[in-house]
């Protein structure tokens, strides 16, 4: 498949109608990219829980070390592989001043979506919680930043934007990694998927609205830091 490209520089990637709706000769990169995009936190999430129930400091620091390489493995391939522009998936589309204050914005709407349902639902924490807040607040801090830039990397910029290259429409390019995101919160039980799937549709969303993944990015950091990291501060 050609490379393509913006019209000029600084112009947000865009995919036209006919880029976007032609799965042929889809190149083996963006097939690996899908892969580790779709798939790789699910299969790290439950390698660890299979084979470490217990959340353990050493088996947190490998957790994510292995996620950190998947997702320099997955710049690697948008770079090296499909030799596309980082404007292919959401990122340099608008100015950081821009990028921060609609991060804001979307991490207090989202805060009060997956509040809202963690009160209805009456979640508190999954099963493995109690072991990871005796994790390091440094550490948590880094899990949580962690998250809010490698979950929307995957499944909202890289995940969204190559399934539609391949040719799927806009219904399932959306509705597969928004599936397999909120699943792979599992571990939290019922009630955490749901919150999961509420919190990745707004962000969801947002992405399809504005396509700033680093404004993504910042707020789904941001909640998360606000869920893990500041109760431990304040206690």
């Amino acid at each position: 498949m050609k490379p393509m490209q913006a019209d000029d520089v600084g112009a947000p990637f865009v995919l036209t109608s006919e880029q976007s709706s032609l799965p042929a000769k889809v190149s083996r990169a963006t097939w690996a990219g899908l892969l580790i995009a779709l798939f790789a936190m699910v299969v790290i999430r439950q390698a660890f829980v299979f084979f470490v129930p217990e959340i353990t400091f050493n088996s947190a620091i490998l957790k994510e070390a292995l996620i950190w390489l998947n997702a320099v493995a997955l710049i690697l391939i948008i770079r090296r592989g499909e030799h596309l522009p980082s404007r292919s998936i959401g990122l340099g589309t608008a100015r950081l001043w821009k990028s921060i204050l609609w991060g804001f914005v979307l991490a207090v709407v989202s805060a009060v979506a997956v509040g809202a349902l963690a009160y209805v639902t009456g979640y508190g924490h999954g099963p493995g919680s109690a072991a990871f807040e005796k994790l390091p607040l440094w550490l948590i801090t880094l899990i949580v930043l962690r998250a809010g830039v490698v979950e929307e990397l995957f499944y909202r910029g890289y995940a969204i934007e190559r399934l539609r290259m391949i040719g799927l429409g806009r219904f399932w390019s959306v509705a597969i990694p928004l599936v397999i995101f909120s699943f792979g919160h599992w571990s939290g039980g019922a009630a955490n998927i749901l919150i999961a799937f509420a919190a990745g549709l707004i962000l969801t969303c947002f992405y399809l609205w504005r396509r700033d993944l680093v404004a993504n990015m910042i707020g789904h950091g941001l909640v998360d830091f606000v869920a893990n990291v500041l109760p431990a501060l304040f206690s």
